[in-house]
């Protein structure tokens, strides 16, 4: 019978170190049938590729739940309960770095009395410190340190030994002794306190108290560092409205964004958030698609065309066809990406974990030789070489080798989504350093992703200021983004606003409306055409703007043009020095836009881009890069065969510097 191979995104619960991960990795390649599986400790993920033939999930969640954690198979549906539980379990561990210190600190200024003779109380509490430092010592070590001992009882059942270990051993052997020695003390002297006003000697309740205090506190800032690595996942999830108005028998319903199924008819309305993907049917508007492929421009759309889930409807209203909902929007597969980098490795991070794998056995070895050493062969007092035998048990415990891959792999692709960069995963972070050449997409990368007026040309009308009012004037009502550019413009200008009449959005031209009885049309050149307006004469004046990248509209009475104003997505601040920095580092640079060729070559101009391509589909760029990418690996191969060849371009279209 022929394997078929599949895979399963599992979640984890109960890991609490990294060594747990190693743990739930070789209780998983035992079952039968499992291939490969990739467990991540940051992420609290496991990734298994298994025969159906022989296995299914329910024997993998099993055999998580027999090495003594829980699991369940990942829904992306469930990424805000994911959230949820890793916010409680960060305030849970707060809570008991609380009440650790609490418990902790009468111990702490107990240790003054030895230092010090003044210290405030010490007479007084000194026969007390013995029975004081037991009840308070009690709790911290098996209530608060509860986890380590599940989690080194979770390793014995697998025959190993992982970070959890280490703690509950060297915390254990300071609690016991100390009991050893107050019960010692209390069978000899026939009381629980101290004699002639000293306390009772040789007890390290704080010992134990104190270490787990700190490695709570530890634990607490790694999950800390995890939920901000995530706070990319919390944005994008946060993109998406919780509620769609839906058409069914004639009613229209608005229903949570769970309830939406394919084949609905939802109705979105000017400013609106879509909720999900789908066709439009009815109606005309333009939408800002800016979350989804960074161009700021706002896309019109028609019946016919496709939208997406939480892109912005600007002007309009319109009826649409679902298409896809859940786990199958656009957003959704954003997110499901993110998260995927978040949970894989990188290829040093699996010497890392070879490393702590055996570091632990050689650390308790260790710790037995240095007490052996130190008791049997130099002839230490037995406090003496136990305390010796903690310290080594402790200080050695690996658990930033573990943990510091997987949460620079979290902190890395998190922040980068934060900022709009997506990165695969572990080994595309990794590979990084090695990387030869750069491309940058246009639209909110080298630019800021706004548009802003960049030119006013008075023509038929030529005092400027009026012109830029009445322009602006047309334009404060409507929601399209060009139209916030001029007003914007206007309103840093000083320029006063008129009272308009009519004002009438035309979908795929422009806008019109009436002042003091003159009608006036602000548009690009189609509605110029419909409205008999004459700008041949201008049109070479227009096409140099237009070649700068800047998007033209003609502004006109009913008879005669009277100016152009060009808008245009300005270049970020830092843009021309990042390229240059980047192009010094011997590194090449390259754009790729779904803008038109003349608005691509215009950008790269100013900032010395010498490599482009433009009008290319968001869901066909990756394809482009993948066609670079080998362009380039057959340059390295090829290059010292024929040294002098010039680098193949294929269809990169170099700009007219």
């Amino acid at each position: 019978m022929e394997n078929k191979q599949d895979s399963v995104l599992l979640s984890l619960q109960g890991m609490h170190c990294a060594s747990c991960a190693g743990i739930i990795t070789r209780a998983l390649k035992k079952v039968q049938g499992v291939s490969d599986a990739n467990v991540n400790f940051a992420a609290e993920k496991a990734r298994v590729v298994y025969d159906t033939q022989t296995t299914d999930t329910s024997h993998l969640i099993t055999a998580v739940e027999k090495a003594g954690y829980k699991a369940s198979i990942y829904q992306a549906a469930d990424s805000e309960g994911v959230q949820k539980r890793k916010e409680e379990e960060m305030r849970a561990y707060w809570r008991k770095f609380m009440w650790g210190a609490v418990l902790s600190a009468p111990m702490l200024y107990f240790m003054f009395f030895d230092f010090f003779a003044w210290m405030p109380l010490r007479d007084g509490l000194l026969p007390l410190v013995g029975i004081i430092s037991l009840v308070l010592a009690t709790p911290v070590q098996f209530w608060i340190g509860a986890g380590f001992y599940h989690g080194a009882w979770s390793a014995l059942r697998m025959k190993t030994f992982n970070m959890d270990s280490l703690i509950a051993i060297g915390t254990s052997t300071a609690y016991l002794y100390s009991i050893v020695r107050f019960v010692g003390h209390v069978l000899n002297y026939g009381t629980i306190l101290g004699v002639d006003g000293a306390k009772i000697p040789d007890l390290y309740f704080e010992t134990a108290a104190f270490l787990i205090t700190f490695v709570i506190l530890g634990k607490w800032l790694e999950t800390r560092a995890k939920g901000r690595a995530s706070d990319a996942i919390k944005k994008l999830m946060g993109l998406q409205p919780k509620t769609a108005r839906v058409v069914r028998e004639g009613n229209t319903l608005d229903i949570p964004l769970e309830q939406v199924v394919k084949g609905d008819i939802v109705v979105v309305r000017p400013g609106e958030k879509i909720p999900v993907d789908g066709v439009v049917k009815k109606g005309d508007s333009a939408v800002d698609e800016s979350m989804l492929t960074g161009e700021s421009i706002p896309v019109e759309k028609h019946a016919g065309d496709t939208v997406y889930g939480a892109t912005i409807n600007k002007n309009g209203s319109f009826e649409f066809q679902v298409t896809r909902v859940g786990a199958e929007t656009t957003l959704s597969q954003i997110i499901r990406l993110v998260e995927e980098a978040q949970g894989s490795k990188a290829p040093i991070q699996d010497l890392a974990d070879k490393i702590s794998a055996v570091f632990v056995p050689i650390v308790i070895v260790s710790a037995m030789v240095t007490f052996v050493v130190w008791f049997f062969a130099l002839g230490a007092p037995i406090t003496f070489s136990l305390m010796a035998f903690t310290a080594v048990i402790v200080i050695a415990c690996p658990c930033a080798l573990g943990l510091a891959t997987p949460t620079a792999i979290m902190v890395g692709t998190g922040k980068g989504a934060e900022n709009g960069v997506l990165i695969k995963g572990g080994e595309p972070l990794e590979a990084a350093c090695k990387i030869n050449a750069i491309v940058f997409d246009k639209t909110g990368t080298l630019t800021k992703g706004k548009p802003e007026v960049t030119d006013v040309v008075a023509i038929a009308m030529n005092d400027e200021k009026k012109l830029v009012a009445l322009m602006a004037s047309l334009e404060k009502v409507s929601e399209h983004p060009l139209a916030e550019a001029i007003v914007r413009y206007a309103q840093k200008h000083g320029a006063d606003f008129y009272d308009i009449e009519h004002f009438k959005a035309i979908p795929g031209y422009g806008v019109s409306a009436e002042h003091e009885g003159i009608t006036y049309i602000l548009g690009n050149r189609a509605l110029m055409m419909r409205s008999g307006v004459e700008i041949t004469a201008h049109e070479n004046h227009v096409q140099a703007l237009e070649n700068e990248g800047k998007t033209v509209m003609f502004f006109a009475d009913s008879k005669v043009l009277l100016g152009v104003i060009a808008v245009a997505d300005t270049l970020k601040e830092t843009t021309s020095a990042a390229v240059v920095a980047l192009q010094k580092k011997g590194i090449k640079v390259y754009m790729i836009t779904g803008d038109n060729e003349r608005t691509a070559l215009a950008i790269a101009r100013a900032v010395g881009i010498t490599h482009v391509l433009a009008e290319v589909l968001p869901q066909d760029k990756a394809l482009e890069v993948k066609k670079l990418q080998a362009t380039l690996l057959l340059l390295r191969k090829r290059i010292w065969v024929l040294p002098w060849e010039a680098e193949p371009m294929w269809q990169w279209k170099p700009a007219a510097l």
